[in-house]
């Protein structure tokens, strides 16, 4: 597979490769969006200047050794309004799409789009299958994957930890063919 584009652009959103300067931003805006964030996503729940570091060091390696491409989504003065990326874990072949969005930001299509232009990116650089995990909770993140063309192909447990707002099913959602 190949090395996916340092920045992407589609329909009006820009996505750009996270950078190690992006820590006081990147630290902010998960803080202001923890209420919003930790129903989904446990990694959020005492967020902190260590993890906002290890965070940012590891997309440097993960991109070097290609397990993972996040980039931060930026609003369109410039400024960070949420991450998303391409991650292998999903088998040989594969990628998967993961986004989180500020609250600040929602319901502007915002991430439809940063998903829309990983999704492209993802089969630009070879994958021959797409695939967004959703907890069958998570009304607004399955609707993203439906907009997009995704079609429901699994349901598993998740796994641990998982918060009351969850029902502890992961949905996966699987595109095998490219945007048009």
């Amino acid at each position: 597979m190949l090395r996916p584009s340092d920045r992407l652009e589609h329909d009006g959103v820009r996505l750009r490769r996270w950078h190690t300067e992006d820590g006081d931003e990147l630290l902010r805006v998960v803080s202001e969006s923890v209420d919003h964030l930790t129903p989904w996503m446990a990694w959020a729940e005492g967020y902190d200047r260590t993890r906002t570091t290890e965070f940012l060091a590891r997309c440097d390696t993960d991109w070097q050794d290609g397990t993972a491409y996040n980039y931060a989504i930026l609003d369109s003065g410039g400024a960070i309004a949420g991450s998303c990326g391409l991650m292998s874990r999903v088998g040989p072949g594969g990628l998967e799409v993961g986004y989180w969005l500020h609250p600040g930001h929602t319901g502007r299509g915002m991430v439809t789009r940063a998903a829309a232009a990983l999704t492209a990116e993802a089969f630009r650089i070879g994958a021959d299958r797409v695939e967004i995990v959703t907890d069958a909770a998570n009304q607004r993140s399955a609707a993203v994957a439906r907009r997009l063309g995704f079609v429901e192909v699994a349901r598993n447990p998740a796994e641990p930890p998982t918060s009351p707002a969850r029902q502890g099913v992961n949905i996966v959602w699987r595109r095998t063919t490219p945007p048009a």
